[in-house]
């Protein structure tokens, strides 16, 4: 056999060896010619009589990341030219039976009447998982790392190379669709008692495990492949499935809002599968598949958070003539809420930390802020208590800038005050010198002119972190005038190290994010002042593919902070950018109510001291001068309206040059402010819509709701011409 993604070999007892270790490849990824060389392998096993079995394993710390997504590409552009050359029903026949090739392979392992025992020695996911799934014996390696999944609803796809049909076979339904559906990476005990695998051994010893239960006389056939095999729920028309599915649907509508077409083509795939012999379960399986496939649900979440934030991760937009910094050591100015989540992620990635405040209490709390977090995490069981040591004794918390004396890179987070951030600035300047990169972390005030209280504004950059920094992987890069390549690099890197997802922005007043997410807010302030109920805003939000509603978003980010922006911007720009029922509502919410939000209690909601869940304020009602009828309204342009504020907002950060990549803009949406994911991002739910019926829905809104809909020039011309986002501008750079 000429193996290059596998290596072969069999040993005393003939039982075959199965190395899989693609060359020039972190991981092992599932291509069409990893396919054809495992059915050479399969082949082989299978005609060999001196072969009595096969372990398949990884050469690499993990067993496999699953399906190469990037091929599917070259898939949608086969079918193109399929459809153009030969015909829609040719065409579309070439699709399924290309989706469906390792669904295929996967069979013939699991029917070739030889025993196959998977060793999984590290993580293994989606179609990477699907193959242990054919095999007829499963040995997981047990450790911390390890993990089996099948994530492929998170990219708008669903397990398609089996796992829908064998994981309902292997574990109870109930337990099988909520696996399915929420794309979870499992843990190698919750795996075993789960049915997934049938052994946990240590990962030195998971190969051997696996060799000895075919030297035992493991048998080459699927349970499901035997007579009498019943499903571990039994029959889906029984009175036990009777009590699964009208739930299992009632779930998929209440988690989804049906803009999810992979999570419906789960529940088919897993109903009718259930009721039919396995080849035939795996047909009904690969059809959803292809077509699921070839949905531009899929298409925008693949390219979006699957390509597009691979890409940003690995450093697509750092400049390619700068050399690799070599940071050490960063200084974190202000360890308030924001500067002691920075202190703590970047402690948490290696890196050794100065946390600086105006007097040590300060520091020291912010500096607590860290060990109630790994405290956390260690109390869960996620880190050791010699993790906890490690990473607070990187954090040292001081009231003198001269500490900062060593450091690589400064990041200033304090309060959202020129004269403040100015005096910072030089006070960090005084220590280090004008060379070492200084950073500033601001939510509102551009970059450029905070710049002018650095001595070589070259080397000054904005570092946009979102709240809370720990859990929200997307970061602002954002250039000043002046802001020079190194600077850029340097953040770039650093944002890498502290394993976050950077987008890189030129200067503007909100940047791109705050932008976006505060004409969202803004919309749901002028909705409930219009009269709409304010629980029918928050419902036609989550209906539309936003995680909470505008008001509940509202009540995270500060309603006071929102008045205090508010203010600003009209004392900046004038009293015509303002919003006069947006600001009444704010003016009565914040100065004569003091409802502040989440932080004092009571914002749009009413938060209870004691657990429990938050309510709406009764009084809000109150507050609307007119009351519509529910039944009046339309729910779908209350959707539409909620989503194309947001769009439109971010094709004028295109337009001004503010963002020039439109994968930034779809990945910043997605993982910045939660903007539907189903649609791949904000730039990308104008493309799947087209320019043109945009542009018509926006003029449209326009006359009904006023300018803050209008569509800016490139989009009427992108309408005229039409072109998408993805098609007219190249990758970083504006189309001539």
């Amino acid at each position: 056999m000429n193996l290059t993604e596998f290596k072969f070999e069999v040993d005393g007892d003939g039982i075959a060896l199965v190395t899989w270790d693609m060359p020039g490849r972190p991981m092992n990824v599932l291509t069409p010619k990893v396919l054809d060389e495992l059915e050479t392998i399969i082949d082989k096993v299978a005609s060999d009589a001196a072969i009595k079995g096969c372990v398949i394993t990884s050469g690499k710390d993990a067993f496999s990341a699953g399906a190469d997504l990037t091929v599917l590409k070259t898939g949608a552009a086969d079918y193109a030219k399929a459809l153009k050359e030969q015909g829609p029903e040719a065409a579309m026949k070439m699709f399924f039976e290309t989706a469906r090739r390792g669904s295929l392979v996967y069979r013939k392992l699991e029917t070739c009447g030889k025993p196959f025992a998977a060793a999984i020695n590290g993580t293994a996911l989606g179609g990477g998982f699907e193959l242990p799934l054919a095999c007829h014996y499963r040995v997981m390696a047990d450790d911390d790392k390890t993990r089996v999944g099948l994530p492929e609803v998170k990219v708008g796809l669903f397990p398609g190379a089996g796992g829908t049909q064998r994981v309902p076979r292997l574990m109870q339904t109930g337990d099988a669709l909520q696996m399915l559906f929420k794309g979870d990476q499992i843990k190698p005990k919750v795996a075993k008692m789960s049915n997934l695998v049938h052994e946990i051994a240590p990962k030195a010893d998971v190969v051997e495990k696996a060799k000895a239960w075919i030297r035992n006389g493991g048998k080459g056939v699927a349970p499901w492949d035997e007579k009498g095999f019943k499903a571990p729920s039994g029959k889906v028309f029984s009175p036990a499935g009777m009590m699964i599915w009208p739930a299992a649907n009632a779930i998929y509508r209440r988690e989804t809002y049906d803009n999810y077409p992979a999570a419906k083509a789960i529940l088919h795939c897993v109903y009718e599968g259930l009721q039919l012999p396995m080849d035939a379960a795996l047909r009904v399986e690969a059809r959803y598949f292809a077509n699921i496939l070839r949905s531009p649900v899929a298409a925008a979440m693949i390219r979006s958070l699957f390509i597009s934030m691979g890409e940003l991760n690995k450093g697509a937009r750092r400049p390619a003539n700068e050399p690799k910094t070599s940071i050490k050591k960063v200084g974190v100015i202000g360890a308030g809420f924001m500067g002691a989540g920075i202190a703590y992620v970047s402690a948490n990635a290696g890196l050794e930390v100065v946390l600086i405040d105006r007097d040590m209490a300060s520091a020291e709390k912010g500096k607590a802020y860290s060990d109630k977090l790994v405290s956390g995490a260690v109390a869960k069981g996620r880190a050791k208590p010699a993790d906890k040591d490690a990473l607070l004794a990187r954090i040292t918390p001081a009231a003198d800038y001269a500490a900062l004396k060593g450091c690589d890179l400064v990041v200033e987070a304090v309060f959202e005050d020129r004269g403040v951030k100015a005096e910072a600035t030089k006070k960090a300047v005084e220590v280090l010198g004008p060379d070492v990169v200084f950073a500033s972390n601001t939510s509102t005030l551009p970059i450029s002119s905070l710049a002018e209280n650095h001595p070589k504004p070259e080397n000054f950059i904005g570092i946009h972190f979102f709240s809370p920094v720990e859990k929200m992987l997307l970061v602002e890069n954002i250039m000043g005038a002046k802001t020079g390549s190194r600077a850029l690099a340097t953040a770039l890197d650093f944002v890498r190290i502290i394993k976050k997802t950077p987008i890189v922005v030129n200067d503007t007043r909100g940047f791109y994010a705050n932008r976006c997410v505060g004409n969202y807010i803004r919309e749901g302030h002028v909705m409930l002042m219009e009269g709409v109920p304010a629980a029918m805003i928050e419902n036609a939000a989550k209906m539309a593919g936003m995680p909470v509603g505008p008001l509940s978003l509202n009540d995270e980010v500060a309603l006071d902070l929102a008045w205090k922006v508010l203010q600003a911007t009209k004392k900046d720009l004038g009293a015509a950018v303002i919003d006069p029922a947006q600001e009444k509502l704010l003016e009565t919410m914040v100065v004569k109510n003091e409802r502040l939000g989440r932080k004092n209690g009571k914002g749009f909601y009413d938060y209870p001291a004691e657990k429990g869940p938050k309510t709406l304020w009764p009084g809000l009602a109150d507050l609307q001068e007119t009351k519509l009828d529910p039944d009046t309204i339309d729910v779908n342009e209350l959707k539409q309206r909620l989503l194309v504020t947001q769009a439109v907002e971010a094709a004028r950060t295109v337009e001004e040059g503010v963002v020039t990549d439109p994968r930034e803009a779809d990945v910043g949406s997605i993982i910045g402010f939660g903007f539907a994911p189903w649609s791949g991002g904000t730039l990308s739910y104008i493309d799947m819509m087209g320019a043109k019926k945009f542009v018509e829905l926006c003029d449209r809104l326009t006359a009904k709701f006023g300018p803050r809909f209008a569509p800016p020039k490139l989009l009427r011309d992108m309408a005229a011409k039409g072109e998408t986002f993805y098609g007219r501008f190249e990758q970083g750079k504006l189309a001539a």
